[in-house]
């Protein structure tokens, strides 16, 4: 569709104007992803609009009612107290519920249990102050209420909250400890896809190698930023892709479950200020199961 602009204006204000039956985040990912061009080029949702400037995209898809029916699935509640919880995700469920999930999701979970949850992240997402991917297991802290979830969001931003996995990676790592440092943006080819891109956003990840197995390397993985699928991106740009990963690793690495596990999430709690730490073994369908324990994701 082409839109012509009348005024001065943001160019995501423009369309969210334009379009009112579209919400503006959903507006802004599609100008974030390039899907939309001023006079021929991707521009960022900032660029100032002139009067007579011409917009294109595509139609926008009209966005079917994400399913909050609670759902009683049970949960591995490793802490709860009257401002948050932190859960211990199995495999295979989804953090929030998403138009194209036809199952069940964490949130769907803790509805079930009439958790109270924060509002702060949208309608369809309540309490989840971070996620974690479908497939991948481990630690999450779900907000009771706004005010833990604004500080809880606060200290993954800044970093002052710490998380750390484990991974069971094709190949042999030779290093002990190195950090991966690449930009990671969306992929133009695929958008269920990231890629190291450098005109995309700052992605630090920092790895230490724990053990050598019979189906890889074992190897804890400290995320300094929070990019969608950074560990799996970037172990896979180094030739080490994660076992079991059928996003980006190649088919004779991907019949497996897939090898990550949140294993250790630290933070300053949002009422008390004291730092509280937990840790979760993986389940047995991590190969590396045996091998892991508390001691070593300590710092590094």
């Amino acid at each position: 569709m082409t839109l012509i602009a009348d005024q001065k204006e943001r160019l995501d204000k423009f369309l969210a104007r334009s379009l009112p039956e579209h919400s503006r985040t959903k507006l802004t990912k599609m100008i974030d992803s390039g899907d939309v061009l001023v006079g021929g080029k991707a521009l960022k949702a900032s660029f100032p609009l002139e009067p007579g400037m011409v917009v294109e995209l595509d139609e926008p898809q009209n966005t079917e009612a994400h399913d909050l029916t609670p759902a009683d699935i049970p949960l591995d509640v490793i802490f709860e107290d009257e401002s948050l919880l932190v859960v211990n995700k199995p495999r295979g469920l989804a953090s929030h519920p998403a138009a194209s999930l036809k199952e069940p999701s964490l949130v769907n979970a803790l509805l079930a249990r009439h958790t109270p949850l924060s509002s702060a992240a949208g309608d369809f997402r309540p309490g989840i102050v971070h996620r974690l991917d479908k497939e991948t297991t481990g630690l999450m802290v779900v907000a009771k209420n706004d005010i833990a979830h604004v500080l809880l969001a606060k200290q993954l931003e800044s970093k002052t909250a710490e998380r750390r996995y484990f991974a069971v990676v094709a190949g042999m790592i030779e290093e002990e400890k190195f950090t991966i440092n690449f930009p990671i943006g969306r992929s133009k080819m695929n958008r269920q896809h990231m890629v190291v891109d450098p005109k995309g956003k700052r992605a630090v990840t920092h790895l230490k190698k724990i053990a050598r197995l019979d189906q890889g390397t074992l190897v804890a993985a400290r995320l300094e930023t929070g990019r969608t699928h950074q560990i799996r991106v970037h172990l896979r740009s180094v030739g080490h892709p994660i076992l079991g990963d059928n996003l980006y690793a190649p088919k004779e690495y991907a019949n497996c479950p897939m090898q990550l596990h949140a294993a250790y999430l630290a933070f300053d709690h949002p009422v008390s200020g004291e730092r509280v730490a937990f840790y979760a073994t993986p389940d047995e369908q991590f190969v590396g199961h045996a091998w892991v324990n508390e001691g070593i994701i300590e710092p590094f």
